[in-house]
Formats: structure tokens, sequence, C-alpha cells
């Protein structure tokens, strides 16, 4: 079977499985093994993760890191709450972004907002992008280091709305890797949120190397499938970049023929977006919007470690993809009877052969 159809990736997940705080301890999460050829599953704590990789193995991870893209405006004239999630900056010195707004039936091209409690930035929306999508240009002639900093001041992390809850002090924390270095993402990889800085060094004096490489990841994951037909969705592009040093430890382990995991799916995007012929990794950096669903050959990794995702997403879907799709499906129907924890704060998943 492929299932090309969104129906195809839907199960049924309680409400009470998405976890809605993390782990005090990130590495204590549970951690499911699926042994693709011989379909095994098994059930470990995430810390166990070292059992399943050797020396000269390598992780490539996502060294982004989540900026405070949540703001409250105010809009002119009526005064209305709008929330604005900032996505990416357009042009730096036009001081033009692309944002999600809040209600989006209540902004128009033409308006201004107001931000902060005594506005000390204005903006105006010069263009509807998609829905909920505008382009606003910040009013201010303040130098971009001090604009951005502003920005940060009034904005803060924008934790999932099925989180259901606002941001608390706890995400500033939680909320990033512990690996997170070049500022630009909404949302966190993820799958690195397991990781500790224990965890890693005890990987490292194993052998085990990491790659890192930068994906900004944006909102296109988490936005809603609208087309039953998976080629005519086209999901959000995201900013990647992978450097010459990442392309060395990818190949050299490729060439010695060790395992090479993607951690979580904006690694996978962006790796399988760049590629020689033969599977290995390329310096890049650009946009991609690539969108893994069955079927797909993979071409740089062969392991893959991912949260337990939603009903209907794209990391759903590209981990079944990667994982064989009846495979996978009944992995998830058997978290969702041994209560695995779900989204953004749940427990991970690793792929392997």
């Amino acid at each position: 079977m492929e299932p090309k159809k969104l129906m195809h990736f839907n199960f049924d997940l309680p409400d009470e499985l998405i976890a809605r705080y993390p782990m005090e301890e990130r590495d204590e999460c549970r951690l499911m093994v699926i042994h693709k050829k011989t379909g095994e599953i098994e059930h470990k704590i995430f810390k166990n993760i070292t059992d399943y990789f050797d020396d000269a193995d390598v992780m490539i991870i996502n060294n982004t890191k989540v900026i405070p893209a949540r703001l409250i405006a105010t809009k002119e004239r009526t005064g209305a709450q709008i929330e604005v999630i900032l996505l990416r900056e357009l042009n730096e010195d036009l001081k033009l972004w692309d944002v999600t707004v809040e209600p989006a039936r209540k902004i128009r091209i033409g308006n201004k907002l107001y931000f902060g409690d005594n506005s000390e930035l204005v903006a105006e929306v010069i263009d509807n992008t998609t829905s909920r999508g505008r382009t606003i240009r910040f009013l201010t002639e303040m130098p971009h280091d001090k604009f951005l900093s502003l920005l940060k001041s009034l904005g803060e992390l924008a934790v999932p709305v099925l989180l259901d809850r606002s941001t608390e002090p706890i995400d500033n924390e939680y909320f990033q890797t512990v690996f997170a270095k070049v500022e630009g993402s909404v949302l966190p990889p993820f799958a690195g949120l397991h990781f500790t800085e224990l965890l890693m060094k005890r990987m490292r004096v194993k052998g085990i190397n990491f790659a890192e490489i930068t994906v900004h990841i944006g909102l296109g994951d988490l936005r809603k499938i609208d087309v039953q037909d998976l080629a005519r969705h086209k999901i959000d592009a995201e900013e990647f970049i992978i450097n010459d040093e990442a392309c060395q430890i990818v190949n050299e382990a490729k060439k010695n023929k060790k395992k090479i995991c993607a951690v979580g799916n904006s690694v996978m995007k962006s790796i399988e977006s760049s590629h020689s012929i033969d599977g290995y990794l390329m310096p890049a950096h650009r946009w991609t919007s690539l969108f893994i669903y069955p079927p797909y050959d993979f071409h740089v990794p062969d392991a893959f470690l991912t949260n337990f995702n939603l009903p209907y997403s794209i990391s759903l879907m590209s981990a079944a993809t990667f994982a064989d799709y009846e495979l996978l499906m009944s992995a998830y129907e058997l978290a969702v009877k041994e209560k695995y924890r779900f989204h953004v704060y749940g427990d991970a998943m690793l792929i392997i052969d």
C-alpha cells in the first residue's frame, strides 16, 4: 500500500496523552525503538540511546535557537488585541517581516499595529501572504541591533496552541535544545529537546560524533493540511545552512559505512534537500520545501530520531515513510495503549535498521 491520502495518517489520540509540560530531566523521557528490518519494537528510556550507536557513528542535529516570536499588538482605532507571530525577517533595511496574525479576519492591508504598553513599536500591514499570513513593515529608524533587542523584549516564546496554556517560565529553558546557538526559529526541533549536556558528553566519550546544521523552523509542520491528495499540499519553506564541517563529519561516516542519524524532521528535510547522487551530504545555504511522504527513497541517513507526532502531521508522514507505513502506524497504536506522551514535550522514537 502506498498511502498518499491525508486520511491514511489519522489515529485516535486521547487528549490526556498530549504532554503539556516537559520532563524535569530531559533524557528521562521514554524512547520507543523500531527496528525496520525485523519489525521489533523496544521500550526504553531516552538516555539508553547510547546502546544503539557506536564509535564514529553520527548524529545530525539542528542548532537553531528559538526566538520570542509571539507578540501582542493593538490594532489602530478599534483597540483590538491581535496575536502576531514573527516567522522570518525579509529585509533588514526596510524592517519587513513575514508574520501570522490572529484573529486574521480583523487585519487588512494598511492597518497599523502598535506593540508594547507605550506603543514602543508601530508596524503597517503591507501584504497578505496566506489566510493568516501577512507581511508587515516596522516603522522605525532605530539601528537594527537595537530594533531586534526591542522585539525580543516585547515578545515571548510561541508555545503550540495544543498545549492549551500560556508561555510559562519553565518554557524559557525547556523550549530550547541544549545545543541551540543560531537564533531564528519559532519552534524548537522537537526531537532534539531530549538531549542533555551530560548525555552528549557520554556519547562523545563513546566516539559518537555530532554534525551541526542550522534549520530555522516556522509553523509549517503544525499547519493544518486542507487537501486529501498530499501531492497538492505545499509546505512552508524553511531556511537551512549546512557547512563544510558538517559535510565532512557525515561523509566520512558514510564512506566508512557508519550509522548516520537525522535528529528530527527539520534535519531530515534539509539533508535530503542537499546531497549528491550517491548520497553524500553537500554544503548549502538556501530554503527547502521538501515534503516527505510515501513513496520516497532516502539518500543520506539510515536512522531517524523523532517525537511522537500528531495525527495528520507532516512529521508523522515523514516518520511513516522512513519506517514503513504499516509498521509505523502499528507502533503508534501501541504507543497510545502504552500511554506514551505526544507532541513537543512528548516522548521519542528511534527508527533504525
